[in-house]
């Protein structure tokens, strides 16, 4: 796998608003925010897709759970919720190949993410 942005802020190579880290992942605001609040946790070890988690990954797909868990508590978007996603290639929406679970929250969030709310919405 070739390095990515995500590698080089892993490194410190280049900056990122880190919210959390451990042995095992980086957590981080989003330079470009969807939400609120919106930031990205990711694991140390470079995996490029959903496609390339292997069973020995496991533990380390599960960590980025229970951190985005963690900091949404800590930044108190918890009890009024928030959502996990993790894009899959370019048809998925990834744009970096580096797992990373976007965590996005805040009164401001819709699903789907519309312009203007559909009718059978409203």
């Amino acid at each position: 796998m070739s390095e990515t942005i995500f590698t080089k802020i892993i490194n410190r190579e280049i900056p990122a608003d880190i919210v959390y880290e451990d042995d095992v992942c980086l957590a981080f605001n989003d330079i470009n925010p969807q939400a609120p609040v919106h930031f990205l946790v990711i694991p140390k070890k470079a995996i490029a897709t959903i496609n390339d988690i292997t069973e020995d990954d496991r533990q380390v797909v599960g960590h980025l759970t229970l951190v985005a868990a963690k900091v949404a508590r800590e930044m108190g978007i918890d009890q009024e919720g928030f959502r996990t996603v993790m894009n899959c290639n370019e048809f998925g929406g990834q744009s970096v190949y580096h797992i990373h679970l976007h965590v996005l929250g805040g009164k401001l969030l819709g699903w789907p993410p519309y312009t203007d709310k559909p009718k059978n919405l409203e």
